[in-house]
């Protein structure tokens, strides 16, 4: 590393659920441990407490003792603005605030109401000041917060649909997203703030449509580009539990989603989904797949990467994919260049951003692939 570069690492979503939630980072953490700062997406409550939300389809928690595992594998600043976030109530979501500040990891997009859910957090990454801001998108009923209610900064979009070819009853419509007015400038407000107090604002969005591969949501366009004009420099995105493309804009990169990172398949918090109809949606996506016995999920959520942003002279310098392969057990792992699945990670990245109609170089150097405009 150069004299007076620092290093920003990124990874998507983190949700360990197990006796021994540490060994979940086993294949990581030196990768890890090499980063001035790192980020994650805390995907649920840290809490054995609480009540059942009935909005949540699939309610996720993890032990207490999960915070210190997070904590010591390195990560320093997480998102909790997603569609898990409440789904063990206000206590629940209390007791998340409360365990991983013991841990020392920061939690931003979040909060006891809506001006905490829309505070940045500021931290030190080498010289340079970083600004984390954090929204979702994804919101079951009520897990957005309000002035006198806890949750997290809401980035709603609303839907409508256009037909093709009208005088053709039953003719699939084109469907239309677009950002929540109100939602949008107050996020556009919050980065306009946060780039005052900080030389970075680091934008973490939960968003997109999930096991959908290559399609970008209209919306997702909209926002990110709006946050960049109003002054982030890069946007950071998860929820769809899959690569997404990777777009630059104004010379600020547009991760779409990182994908999974350490998160436990969907039977670890409630055995009972495999027959949930929302559930056997999602797999419908992937009708190819062929699932072993411990992993049910599609092949293309075992293909992940860490982000990892170089900053010198207190901006983004480059952004690169390290690729990673999450294995049976759904542990994620490092891959070097000449790793069986390295190149299936790299080749997908730039499969999924080309077919996007993104012009994204991704070239491999050593054991990373470079991302440029």
């Amino acid at each position: 590393m150069a004299i007076g570069e620092s290093i920003l690492l990124a990874v998507g979503d983190v949700g360990p659920c197990r006796s021994d939630p540490a060994a979940m980072f086993a294949g990581v953490r030196g990768a890890l441990a090499r980063a001035d700062l790192c980020f994650g997406q805390l995907e649920t409550a840290v809490t054995d407490r609480g009540v059942r939300s009935p909005h949540a389809k699939l309610a996720m928690r993890t032990p207490p003792q999960a915070a210190a595992a997070i904590a010591a594998t390195g990560f320093d600043v997480m998102s909790f603005a997603g569609n898990h976030c409440l789904d063990w109530g206000d206590e629940g979501f209390a007791d998340t605030l409360t365990h991983m500040a013991e841990a020392k990891v920061k939690l931003v997009g979040a909060g006891a109401n809506i001006e905490a859910a829309r505070a940045p957090v500021l931290a030190a990454c080498g010289e340079a000041k970083i600004a984390f801001l954090a929204y979702s998108s994804i919101l079951p009923e009520h897990y957005w917060a309000e002035r006198d209610r806890p949750g997290c900064a809401p980035m709603r979009a609303h839907t409508r649909y256009e037909m093709i070819e009208p005088d053709q009853p039953g003719t699939p419509p084109h469907i239309i997203t677009e950002p929540h007015g109100d939602d949008l400038a107050a996020l556009m407000r919050d980065v306009t703030a946060a780039k005052r107090s900080a030389d970075i604002v680091a934008l973490s969005m939960h968003w997109g449509l999930h096991m959908t591969p290559v399609v970008i949501a209209d919306y997702q366009k909209q926002v990110a580009r709006a946050a960049i004009d109003a002054g982030a420099d890069i946007v950071l995105g998860h929820h769809p539990h899959i690569l997404k493309g990777v777009e630059f804009y104004r010379g600020a990169a547009i991760v779409y989603s990182m994908g999974n990172f350490a998160i436990e398949q969907p039977q670890a918090f409630d055995p009972a989904i495999v027959q949930a109809p929302s559930f056997k949606h999602l797999l419908s996506l992937h009708p190819d797949r062929q699932p072993s016995s411990l992993y049910l999920l599609p092949e293309d959520t075992r293909k992940s990467m860490i982000v990892e942003m170089r900053i010198r002279g207190r901006r983004i310098d480059s952004v690169s994919a390290l690729p990673v392969w999450i294995d049976d057990r759904s542990t994620p792992h490092t891959l070097t260049a000449d790793a069986p699945h390295f190149s299936d990670v790299a080749d997908y990245l730039r499969d999924i951003s080309a077919r996007a109609g993104f012009a994204t170089t991704c070239a491999i150097e050593g054991d990373r692939v470079v991302l440029s405009a």
